[in-house]
């Protein structure tokens, strides 16, 4: 099972919006992530530990960005955006792995963006 944790052992289960960036060349990239008032951020979680990073985690293994960043309304926070950084064609493939298996298992699909 795909599964997103901010800390370890706790699965988010609010599903992000993921917007994937390629360079031209195909070799690295970018996927930026923004979930909408996560469940990691209620009360309840919040005693459970601080947010370290981003773990996306399958039967492969993990994958980690530290990039991630609380975005306050009204000095209440409302989402969390976490960019994973793509640096080889090994990387993207490895990505694109963990995010089907993670469609798979939430039952999302991808969308190819007209611009």
């Amino acid at each position: 099972m795909a599964s997103i944790q901010f800390i370890p052992g706790i699965n988010e289960t609010v599903i992000p919006d993921v917007r994937l960036t390629r360079s031209r060349d195909g070799n690295t990239g970018t996927a930026t992530f923004r979930f909408t008032n996560p469940n990691i951020l209620d009360a309840s979680t919040g005693k459970e530990g601080d947010i370290t990073g981003m773990y996306l985690k399958d039967e492969e293994g993990e994958l980690i960005t530290r990039d991630v960043n609380a975005k306050f309304v009204n000095g209440k926070p409302q989402a969390i955006e976490a960019v994973y950084i793509i640096k080889s064609p090994e990387d993207w493939d490895r990505f694109m792995r963990f995010m089907e298996r993670y469609a798979n298992d939430n039952g999302l699909t991808f969308t190819r963006s007209n611009s």
